[in-house]
Parts: C-alpha cells; structure tokens; sequence
C-alpha cells in the first residue's frame, strides 16, 4: 500500500512539475546560439538532431516515469500534436513530423508535505537531472536511424557524438514499435 501511495503521488508531483514547468520566450530561444550543422557521423544521412524543438514544454503530457539505478530520476515524456494523436488513435507507426520529449529531474522528499501527512511519504520533483532528450520522426533524413533523429541537451547545448552513438542501439531493442520505449499513459 505504501508504495503504491508513493507511485500515486510521484505520478501527480510529476505532472504538476511537467504543467508549472516554465517555457522558454520566443526571445530567448533566438537569443541562444545555436548550431546548425547535424553531427556527421562519416554516413551521407544526418542522425542527430542539434536544435532544440521550440515550445516543447507546452507539449501534452504521453507518460511519467521513475528510473532506479545510474540515471536515478523521475521523468515527464511529453508529445507534440502528431505524436500525441499517434499515441491516441493506438497506431503502430509515427509520421514524420512527430517529436517526443523526455524531461527528467531528481525524486526528492518533500519535507513540508510530509509534515502534512504526518509521515514520511511524499516526493516530488527536484532539480532538473540527466538532460532533455528528443525524438523527432522524419524517415528520409533519419532513413539510417530508423526514421528517427535523436537528440540529448545539457544545458541546452547537444550532448557529445558519443552520447548520441548510444541511442538508436539501445532503441533498436523496440523496433516493432517504432523505436520508441514510452507508452501512452491513459
């Protein structure tokens, strides 16, 4: 019972976190440099992503999820418009166009709540943590990586070639549903 009050209350914390998490202005987004040019990995197609996607933290909320181990998180899996209908009319495939989002911050107890429940049984989401990661469908451009440029910002700056190197590997595991891991929370 105990943990299932503390999966309930990580699921809510997280997505009061993902709805009061601010958004980037316009302004600032144009103010950031950014790079234009994809990481050449030596192949004739593009397989990184090295923009961030604009207004992706008014995306609607696809999952929330609690990694244990190295990564050590709780995360918010947000979807533009395309992946978010994908996820809702439970199609096999993405389009082109359509971009997943992966929010992550560190589970920390939350004292005043506890204080309120008279126990020690509530977290919520602490310090941004791991980076943001992105998915973005386009089968022609992303032909190599399975119609799927992936991308990893820390700081908003991308992540290195060998950070990226990891995941189309590690997503070819679910190659049957369209490389992505997440599953639309109903």
């Amino acid at each position: 019972m105990k943990t299932c009050v503390i999966i309930i209350l990580t699921v809510f914390a997280l997505m009061i976190a993902a709805a009061l998490f601010e958004d980037e202005t316009q302004a600032q987004a144009e103010a950031r440099p950014r790079q234009t040019e994809a990481v050449d990995s030596g192949q004739s197609e593009t397989l990184y992503v090295t923009n961030v996607p604009a207004g992706y933290r008014d995306w609607k909320l696809i999952s929330v999820a609690r990694e244990e181990g190295e990564l050590n998180d709780i995360r918010a899996v947000l979807g533009n418009d395309a992946a978010v209908r994908t996820y809702r009319e439970g199609k096999a495939s993405f389009p082109d166009g359509a971009i997943i989002a992966r929010l992550a911050w560190s589970l920390d107890a939350s004292e005043e709540n506890n204080k309120s429940f008279g126990r020690s049984q509530s977290y919520v989401a602490g310090a941004p943590k791991n980076g943001v990661q992105f998915m973005v469908k386009d089968s022609k451009k992303y032909a190599a990586t399975g119609g799927w440029g992936y991308a990893h910002f820390d700081n908003g700056k991308p992540a290195a070639e060998t950070v990226m190197q990891a995941c189309f590997p590690c997503h070819q595991a679910i190659k049957d549903r369209d490389f992505v891991f997440t599953r639309y929370a109903r």
